[in-house]
């Protein structure tokens, strides 16, 4: 799990929707990108200005696509004699 805080409000908002939507998010921490799940949204009560713990449940790196190449069509233009 990934857990980081931040004061910002739109991107408190931007975590919550996308718990709530169940889809991914995206977090760059320096030079890491962290993409997953966020786990849970937290507001810490005793802080001026306000700030929220955002949990994220990290998503495995997704394995490199290899290229597949169509299978030749030999036969495509092949006149048909009956």
């Amino acid at each position: 799990m990934f857990t980081f805080e931040t004061a910002d409000q739109r991107e408190m908002r931007r975590f919550r929707m996308a718990q709530f939507n169940g889809r991914t998010a995206t977090v760059r921490a320096g030079d890491t990108t962290i993409t997953g799940h966020v786990r849970s949204v937290q507001e810490q009560e005793a802080s001026v200005p306000p700030r929220w713990i955002i949990t994220i449940i990290p998503n495995p790196p997704k394995q490199a696509a290899t290229a597949r190449r169509a299978a030749p069509h030999v036969n495509s233009f092949r006149e048909d004699f009956y």
